[in-house]
């Protein structure tokens, strides 16, 4: 299957599961010596493409490929040098695999096109263009669809004390002007992900996660990215490596909120999630 053809097979796909209230999977890979869960696990492009690959097979939608760690203080890399990290596991995904879904996890422009003229469906992109000015037009030309997330500050200080008069109508009124802008470039097929851990304190993650609904007001699709993370190992006194069963647990709260794209490290567990979400919801 061509890249264009993938492509709009995804946007179809994205598209029904707006319109049919139908969630998915989002696998997590990767390419990293220093992401906070799994950094050096799929460092190698072997060990990351077999990853892949057994992602899909467990049930996940698109796998989300990442080259650069977005926890404060991870290593800077070049656009060049991050497209040389993931470039060799998105092609052998596709290789094995032509039909899969690959989306690129990055704020680089460079690296997005690269991706996407190598198979990639979609941009995720953790700073909604504020990082590289011409994300925004890159993405347009592409015409792929794109995450936009939320986040307040940069990687590099987005936890130091971040503060909000108030969480929820921040985040909306930030999508509101996100998705216009995007709009006026074409851009229609948008994914919203309010930035879970991303220039929020703890009781900022759970107040989004118990207001996720509010979101679905915009018209776009609802991503929830909590797997492992420190709003959840750091409530229950546990490390990333223990946070299964409270991401477990969130997962069902996002889904039960309007989530339609669950962002995982573990696909198998979280395709139970869905499985009983919809039967709870008689789907």
């Amino acid at each position: 299957m061509t890249s264009n053809s993938n492509t709009r097979k995804f946007r179809k796909e994205l598209r029904t599961i707006a319109k049919a209230n139908r969630c998915q999977l989002l696998g997590i890979l990767n390419t990293t010596p220093d992401s906070f869960f799994d950094g050096g696990k799929n460092f190698s492009p072997k060990t990351a493409v077999h990853a892949g690959l057994q992602m899909i097979k467990e049930g996940a939608f698109i796998i989300d490929v990442g080259g650069a760690s977005s926890r404060p203080g991870a290593e800077k890399l070049s656009p060049e040098d991050e497209w040389q990290r993931v470039k060799p596991v998105i092609e052998g995904i596709l290789n094995e695999n032509p039909e899969a879904f690959i989306s690129i996890d990055t704020y680089h422009s460079l690296v997005a096109r690269n991706a996407v003229q190598s198979g990639a469906v979609m941009v995720n992109d953790i700073s909604a263009g504020s990082i590289d000015p011409q994300m925004f037009q890159t993405v347009a030309e592409l015409n792929v669809p794109y995450v936009l997330m939320h986040m307040k500050g940069t990687p590099a200080n987005m936890q130091d004390n971040p503060t909000y008069s108030n969480v929820i109508e921040e985040v909306y009124s930030f999508f509101e002007t996100k998705l216009e802008e995007l709009k006026k470039l074409g851009v229609d097929d948008v994914v919203l992900d309010p930035g879970f851990g991303f220039g929020k304190t703890l009781q900022d993650n759970y107040t989004l996660l118990n207001n996720l609904n509010i979101f679905s007001d915009l018209g776009s699709i609802i991503l929830s990215g909590i797997s492992r993370k420190s709003m959840i190992y750091k409530a229950l006194d546990c490390t990333a490596q223990e946070a299964l069963n409270g991401t477990t647990a969130l997962n069902m709260i996002a889904l039960k909120n309007g989530a339609q794209l669950l962002r995982v490290h573990d696909i198998a567990e979280s395709n139970e999630v869905i499985k009983l979400h919809n039967l709870l919801n008689g789907f």
